[in-house]
């Protein structure tokens, strides 16, 4: 397969420049563990310090939902809900260049989320994306570098969303249309006999609503990585000095058909055709084999894969390097997320917590958990929280 290292593509609909932005208040009923939660907050650093398993991670993890509408540690609704309540709500004052909003969200596992924004009912929780943009590091990177593609693919999808919320819509319509014809994929292969023409010119309508969306998608993903690689690579040489030189690839399912700078009309054509191709074996197996769903970020050390070949410091900072990267490009479209630390520290050498610290000290807000202070690096220093036993307490 052709390995893509250069696009010229940006996506569009990125948000115009917005400026720094902080979360100034946090406010949760029936979150995780937390009845009710009340926390004030400010520019700068916060560190919220508290043995495991007393609700730190909780806290951060409701500010990534309002900026994602997900979790960084589950897939689902269900586990955010606190024990015998039926919903959850978030709600997050956002403020920014001395305006204010409050952005809420009730989650509703197994039913659709509402959201307000200043105590307005939205439509489509999903408008009220990018009203609050967060870069997050957890112990969960990691498998960034040494996961399935699965999850360097969801790492770009959610930096796509995040710069320009349209791909939301993007990303729902393809999954829509990928389950609807991996649905028909499935109903032909089960029957074991040649399927006949109305299923074939039902598959056709699938192909070209497929390849519409997918080459949107696969556009938009060529042009991020292309924006993205000198960033990682700036940023893995500043957290690791001398350990080789990261780089980023974006393989797709298309093979060396792709140019290196195609337009979204060329890659759709270009899809269609290898969904042509791969017709048979597809009927056979029952599975879409074409499409964004396929295709793989190669993260590279040099002329090594990193995964399967770092070590495990080196798997760490090229995870970091990532996010830092991500930061960066949010910034440089104008807009100053808020940086979010999940007891990243402990699982850093002393070397390499001193230079993230370096790193991610300039950001407008940077929340911070750790389960004793000595984590923290002394050049993150700021306003203290204790968390312990699901009380949230200011230090003095």
């Amino acid at each position: 397969m052709k390995v893509h290292r250069l696009c010229g593509l940006r996506p569009s609909g990125s948000c115009p420049t917005l400026g720094p932005v902080h979360v100034a208040h946090l406010s949760l009923q029936d979150f995780r563990s937390y009845a009710t939660a009340e926390i004030a907050l400010e520019p700068g650093v916060t560190v919220f310090v508290g043995p495991n398993g007393q609700g730190k991670t909780n806290l951060v993890e409701a500010i990534g939902y309002v900026a994602a509408h997900g979790s960084h540690r589950v897939a689902t609704d269900a586990p955010l809900i606190r024990q015998g309540a039926s919903r959850a709500i978030v709600r997050a004052g956002v403020i920014r260049d001395d305006r204010r909003a409050l952005i809420e969200l009730e989650i509703n596992p197994g039913r659709s989320n509402r959201a307000r924004l200043n105590r307005s009912p939205v439509p489509r929780p999903r408008e009220i994306l990018g009203m609050l943009r967060t870069v997050l590091f957890a112990p969960e990177d990691l498998s960034l570098v040494k996961g399935d593609p699965g999850e360097r693919r969801r790492f770009l999808d959610e930096l796509l969303t995040a710069r320009a919320p349209r791909f939301a819509g993007v990303r729902a319509d393809y999954d829509r249309v990928l389950k609807q014809r991996n649905a028909l994929l499935r109903s032909a292969a089960a029957h074991r006999r040649s399927p006949g023409p109305e299923v074939l010119a039902t598959l056709d309508v699938w192909d070209s609503h497929l390849a519409r969306t997918g080459a949107e998608l696969l556009a938009a993903r060529l042009g991020l990585v292309f924006e993205l690689s000198p960033l990682v690579a700036k940023s893995y040489s500043a957290l690791a000095p001398g350990t080789g030189a990261a780089s980023l690839a974006y393989r797709s399912s298309l093979g060396d058909a792709v140019p290196e700078r195609p337009g979204r009309e060329e890659l759709a054509a270009l899809m269609e055709g290898a969904l042509r191709e791969a017709r048979k074996q597809e009927l056979e197996r029952g599975v879409s084999l074409v499409g964004p769903h396929r295709d793989e970020l190669v993260l590279q050390l040099g002329d090594m894969p990193a995964r399967g070949y770092a070590s495990h410091g080196e798997s760490w900072s090229f995870a970091l390097a990532l996010r830092l990267a991500a930061f960066e490009l949010l910034r440089a479209d104008g807009d100053d997320p808020v940086l979010i630390l999940d007891d990243v520290f402990a699982e850093l050498d002393t070397g390499r917590r001193r230079r993230l610290a370096e790193l991610v000290a300039p950001a407008e807000q940077v929340l911070i958990t750790a389960a004793v202070p000595e984590d923290v690096p002394v050049e993150l220093t700021g306003v203290s929280f204790t968390v312990e036993d699901g009380e949230v307490t200011r230090a003095i």
